[in-house]
Parts: C-alpha cells; sequence; structure tokens
C-alpha cells in the first residue's frame, strides 16, 4: 500500500471511532481536496440527516473528538468538512519512496481479475474521421488507459458498420461514380491524403447521398443492394466488405496519429453470419411486448420500461424481414457480455434515447447485463455542427497536421541548435499532445466548441507546457550528472517543496476517479497543477546549486519526472525529453 493509502485508513478508522462514541454507524467517504486546504477531508453533508445537525456542526464535534497521532498531524472542521493533514516527515519520506520504488508504475493498482470491454470510436466508414467526433477515440483511449492502471483487464474495441444503409450506398458510390463525375466535384481530399481511401472515397459517398435523393432509379439499385446483403448474397457482401476495410485502414491510420490503437474490431455483418441476429429476432417475437405494424414489420413496446411517446416502439425487423442495426446491436452486447465482467461504451449525446431502447430490450430478452455508458456531448465548430454527408467538416487528419506544423514553427523559432529531423520528431509529438489534452481536458457531457487558437494553445493550461515541464525536469537531471538518491524530510522542508510532493501523493487518487469514476477530465486538471507546482518549486529554490539539500531536491526532480511521465502516458501523450 502506498503511503497515501496507508493514510486514507488510518482517516477512516478515526472517524468510524468518533462516530461510534456518539452512537451511530452511518457510512462516510474521504476525498482529496485541494493541497492548500489538507491533505485528505470527509464532507459532512450526507451525515447531516441521520445526525439532525448541520454539517459545520457535524464536523466540529468530530475534530473535537479525533486527536491527532501517528500519521495524523492535524485535524479542524472548515464549511462542512473534517480535515486532515498528513506528518510532513512521513509524506515526504513515505511519497518519494513509493514513486522511486514503482517507477513507471507508481499510481497502478495490483491486477483485480475483472475483464473491461471497452467500445469507443466506431465511427460509421463512410469518411475519414472529423473533429466532431474526435472526442469518442481520445476519451475512450484516455478511459481504457486508466483503467489498465486501475487494475482492470481492459479490451478495447470497435464495431464496425458494414451492414447499413450508409456503408451500402458508399459500396454503390465507388463502383457506379466515374472519376470524371468525382473530378467536377468539390473534392476534400488534398493531394497527400489521396493515398488513403476515407479521404478519396469519401467525395464518392458524398455524391452517392445526393443522387439517391434525386434519382428514383438510383434508390432503387441500392435498395436491391441493401437486400442482397441481408440475405447473406455473397458478391455483394464482399463487394461492400472490401470498400469499407479499405476505408476503415485510412481511419485506423488518423487513429493511430493521435496514438489509439484498438485491440479488437468486430463486423457487424458477423451478427447476419452466424445466425445470432436471427435469433434476437425470434425470441423478441415470442415476447410479450411484440407487435407488428400493417406493413408486417415487427416492434417491442416499451412504455412499461420508462419510454415515452413515439419512442416506445422498438423497431426489430422490417417490413420484409430483414434485421435493423437495432437487432444487431443486441447481438453485439450479448457478444461482449460473454466476452467480459463489464462493458463500457462511450458514445454521443445522440444515442441516448437508443440506448436506454438498448437497455429495455436487452431486459426483455431476460439479459440481467446492461451496458455503462459514458456519454459525451459532440465537438462543433463557432459555425455550427459538422457532418460528412454534407461536406461540412473539419477533418482530424488535418487537426493533426496543423497543430504539427504550428508546434513545427514554435521551436524552430527556438532552437537554432537542434537539427532539422529532431524538430519534426518533436513537434509532432506536441502537436498531438496538444490535440489529445485539449479535447480531454473538458468535462464530456460540456458542449465543446472547437477553436484553433484553444486547441494550439502553447501557453497555461496546455498539453505543451505540461510536456514542456518533463522536458524540464529531464533537463535538470542531465545537468546534475550523477548523484545520491536522498530521501530526507529534513533537507525539504520550503512550502513549494511541500506542496510538490503533496501534488505527487495525489496522483493514485486522481487515477481511481478517471477510471472507476470515468472522470477522466480529472487527469489533464491534475498534471496541470503537478506542472505548476513543479515549475513553482524550482523557480523558489535552487536545485543544481544547493549545497547540502542537492541530492534531495534532485531527488524530488526524479519523482517528478516519474508522475509527469506517468501522466502523458495514460493521457496517450509523447513524453520529450527536450522541446
Amino acid at each position: 500500500m502506498s503511503v497515501m493509502d496507508l493514510f486514507k485508513t488510518e482517516v477512516e478508522n478515526a472517524v468510524k471511532t468518533a462516530l461510534e462514541k456518539i452512537g451511530t454507524n452511518t457510512s462516510f467517504i474521504v476525498e482529496v481536496p485541494s493541497v492548500e486546504t489538507a491533505d485528505l477531508a470527509v464532507p459532512c453533508f450526507l451525515m447531516s440527516k441521520v445526525l439532525r445537525a448541520a454539517p459545520n456542526d457535524i464536523a466540529k464535534k468530530l475534530a473535537e473528538m479525533i486527536k491527532p497521532s501517528g500519521m495524523i498531524s492535524d485535524v479542524n472542521a472548515l464549511n462542512g468538512y473534517l480535515n486532515f493533514s498528513m506528518d510532513r516527515s512521513q509524506l515526504v519520506t513515505g511519497t518519494m519512496n513509493d514513486v522511486l520504488l514503482a517507477g513507471d508504475k507508481y499510481g497502478n493498482k495490483v491486477s483485480n481479475g475483472i475483464r473491461v470491454n471497452v467500445e469507443h470510436t466506431s465511427a460509421n466508414p463512410t469518411g475519414p474521421i472529423h473533429v466532431g467526433r474526435a472526442r469518442n477515440p481520445i476519451i475512450g483511449d484516455t478511459l481504457a488507459r486508466c483503467l489498465s492502471m486501475c487494475g482492470y483487464d481492459v479490451s478495447t474495441e470497435y464495431y464496425v458498420n458494414d451492414v447499413g444503409k450508409q456503408a451500402v450506398i458508399l459500396a454503390w458510390g465507388v463502383n457506379n461514380i466515374s472519376e470524371e463525375t468525382i473530378n467536377k466535384d468539390t473534392c476534400n481530399a488534398t493531394a497527400k491524403d489521396c493515398h488513403k481511401a476515407d479521404h478519396k472515397f469519401v467525395t464518392n459517398y458524398r455524391i452517392a447521398n445526393k443522387m439517391m435523393e434525386e434519382d428514383p432509379e438510383v434508390q432503387e439499385q441500392i435498395s436491391i443492394m441493401l437486400r442482397k446483403f441481408e440475405v447473406g448474397d455473397a458478391n455483394t457482401v464482399f463487394n461492400v466488405r472490401k470498400i469499407v476495410e479499405a476505408m476503415l485502414g485510412g481511419m485506423k491510420e488518423t487513429l493511430a496519429n493521435i496514438n489509439v490503437f484498438i485491440d479488437t474490431y468486430t463486423w457487424e455483418s458477423k451478427f447476419i453470419i452466424d445466425g445470432s441476429a436471427k435469433k434476437i429476432v425470434e425470441n423478441l417475437k415470442k415476447s410479450k411486448y411484440a407487435k407488428h405494424e400493417s406493413d408486417g414489420a415487427y416492434y417491442v413496446d416499451l412504455k412499461d420500461f420508462d419510454v415515452h411517446g413515439k419512442n416506445t416502439k422498438f423497431i426489430f425487423t422490417r417490413a420484409d424481414g430483414t434485421t435493423l442495426y437495432t437487432t444487431r446491436d443486441l447481438a453485439y452486447h450479448m457478444d461482449k457480455f460473454k466476452r467480459s465482467d463489464k462493458v463500457i461504451d462511450v458514445l454521443g449525446e445522440d444515442q441516448k434515447l437508443g440506448s436506454k431502447q438498448l437497455c429495455s430490450a436487452l431486459q426483455i430478452l431476460g439479459c440481467n447485463k446492461k451496458p455503462d455508458t459514458m456519454f459525451y456531448a459532440f465537438v462543433s465548430l463557432p459555425e455550427g455542427r459538422m457532418s460528412t454527408r454534407k461536406g461540412v467538416v473539419v477533418y482530424l487528419d488535418d487537426l493533426i497536421d496543423e497543430a504539427i506544423s504550428r508546434a513545427y514553427s514554435e521551436i524552430k523559432s527556438r532552437r537554432s541548435d537542434m537539427s532539422e529531423e529532431k524538430i519534426r520528431d518533436i513537434a509532432k509529438i506536441i502537436g498531438v499532445g496538444a490535440i489529445r489534452y485539449n479535447i480531454i481536458r473538458v468535462q464530456p457531457e460540456k458542449q465543446f466548441v472547437f477553436k484553433w487558437e484553444e486547441a494550439l494553445n502553447f501557453d497555461g493550461n496546455s498539453g505543451p507546457f505540461l510536456q514542456y515541464s518533463y522536458a524540464r525536469a529531464c533537463s535538470i537531471l542531465r545537468k546534475a550528472g550523477k548523484f545520491r538518491e536522498v530521501v530526507d524530510a529534513s533537507k525539504l522542508t520550503d512550502e513549494c517543496e511541500i506542496k510538490l510532493v503533496k501534488v505527487i501523493s495525489k496522483f493514485s487518487n486522481v487515477i481511481e476517479l478517471a477510471g472507476e469514476m470515468k472522470y477522466v477530465h480529472k487527469l489533464p486538471a491534475y498534471g496541470h497543477e503537478l506542472a505548476v507546482a513543479f515549475n513553482q518549486f524550482y523557480a523558489s529554490v535552487p536545485v543544481l546549486n544547493s549545497d547540502e539539500e542537492r541530492d534531495a531536491r534532485i531527488t524530488l526532480v526524479k519523482c517528478t519526472k516519474i508522475v509527469l511521465n506517468n501522466v502523458l502516458n495514460c493521457l496517450g501523450m509523447g513524453a520529450p525529453e527536450e522541446m
């Protein structure tokens, strides 16, 4: 156990004993407040109703009953919180020893053996990933990294929509629209991106959509192709799958460029081919909630499942008996439940109703499991929402290129001593880091208007600032040369040193919040707090030129470097050793 875990246990026991003395065993939680307030705190608001007293009065009464002892150096009440401070000597030595012993594993929990499936991204393979959907892979990947650190056996997954109408429209467009027609259209693919199928074929998809809306013959051809796919026509399935795979290849390249690598790609067509979608239909038809429309389409009525109005109809077959995305999604989730102990779906906010309907249908099927869903608000432009079909987009590839270009210009203006190759390598690390950090720092459910000046801000609360702090720590250690690791609280007494150690000690708790509670936005906030505390530390006290404190301070720099590296890794950002 880390020193903070031991301290938390001591605080819990002290509060429990005090509550027993006043005749109650009411539950409570222990929080990590800001470092200026305390090291740990117990909010007394939840106890107020049980104890029939004001939160601050409860906190004061408990504070009077708990005397400092062991690791607890101070107990006080403030604004309804019972605050605890740890003995400084034990805080410093315990935290630094924990970091040095664990190294790049600092903040990791022991394996709990629980298998967690995190499905994220799952963008329709009809065009390049645009900035509006960029939150999904970055949130999903960061969450998966945090869950791994929390001790879970994590597998990430992408559900490939190769069956629906959009995939068929894409395939029809690629097979039937001439190069001449495409050249007349305004193509969004830049010259360097034309090798990527997602950029190359998105114009086919866009033109095909327009032709289908205007030409009944095209609409009929696409409908026939869709029906053939649904009944498993080998040539149609092969044709659509081949084009979708090409599109997906381009999208994978984009994801790799932002350090997102997915473990498993599950194809929607699998559930038609293996018969599991058909079995879902059969089981739903047997349900007492099953009904059918006059045209023959089947649905289940969800009015008994807290679903209201026109949304109570959950249609699971078309009039011609073919399955829908909703049906195959049920089969997909049943499959995921067999492979995992816990299933997490990262979805856009527009999927809230669909997710609720899915969970209701799972209940009707007798499934006692349901996905844990994490919703996010879409990224929009100042001009409005993005749409691949309408061509109103900023592609993620373009954002990556622009971020790297700006990072390159910034480094080039500052470092005349660095080789061109090195500048380009570091620019890529910084540009990608800027994107990931900027997207994660905003709470997922909050609206996010994308602005270039914010995404590529190299000062303040940004990815480049966090990476710069790491590079600064590396620079200090290089200049220090050989040194003796010293963990001695008597050598680290300045308030800036103590504050830095306190921030370092919070890392494990932040990882727990980011993983267990899915508060991934807490991680960049913590990274910024750590970077600020580190900058204040080396600006306030001499490190390389200090006397008897030198080795202790350099050791603290090493601890900071380790934790900064762990934060950057968990955020999916590179850790450049110089900038």
